[in-house]
């Protein structure tokens, strides 16, 4: 069978390819690189925190809206994410996607895990950073909405993001994100669905 993809889909999807493939390079040159001496973040890039995000989507037609709330826990498997700009936080969340039917709207919860790479500008010591991360989620049923329709409710996630630190210690954040939820075609139909999103996070 043959399967058609539009050219706006398929620029989409080799947009996110790309920033796949940034992602995962920003992670293996970050764990193979040793700590620079002098860079210590003036911020608690480290530290456990917590957050609520608002969000919708960018496709065409009735837009999906999204809130969430989430974990931020540390992990350095690395010296060279133990000290400096860079550090590594898994963000554990739970979802609710609110999607147009055509008799009105439906709710789908999801949860999921991501490992976020964090660089901190200015050596560390900048209130404004940058992100990329990876990671999988799974809803409770399988998603779909007036134009779009998943075939599997396991899906994997990239997001891209940056935000700027503020408050006492810098321990509040805000951030924009672009995340995006795909099969990476383990079973079609697989259109994906990209969010932009605001968050607002507190670090601990």
């Amino acid at each position: 069978m043959t399967h058609h993809t539009s050219p706006s889909a398929a620029r989409s999807r080799r947009g996110f390819n790309l920033a796949k493939g940034a992602a995962a390079l920003a992670f293996t040159i970050a764990v193979g690189l040793p700590p620079p001496a002098a860079a210590q973040s003036a911020y608690p890039d480290r530290a456990m925190g917590i957050y609520g995000e608002g969000g919708i989507t960018l496709s065409g037609g009735s837009a999906t809206s999204s809130v969430t709330v989430g974990a931020l826990l540390p992990w350095s498997p690395h010296e060279s994410l133990r000290s400096g700009p860079m550090s590594l936080n898994w963000d554990l969340f739970a979802s609710n996607w609110r999607a147009a039917q055509v008799d009105g709207h439906s709710n789908f919860a999801q949860i999921g895990a991501i490992a976020v790479l964090r660089y901190r500008f200015g050596q560390g010591a900048s209130p404004w950073f940058g992100e990329a991360g990876f990671g999988g989620t799974v809803m409770d049923r399988i998603y779909h909405s007036v134009d779009r329709h998943f075939s599997t409710s396991f899906q994997f996630t990239e997001v891209l993001g940056g935000g700027y630190s503020f408050g006492e210690g810098g321990r509040q954040e805000l951030s924009l994100r672009m995340q995006h939820f795909s099969n990476a075609d383990i079973k079609r139909p697989n259109p994906g669905e990209t969010f932009v999103r605001v968050r607002y996070a507190y670090r601990f």
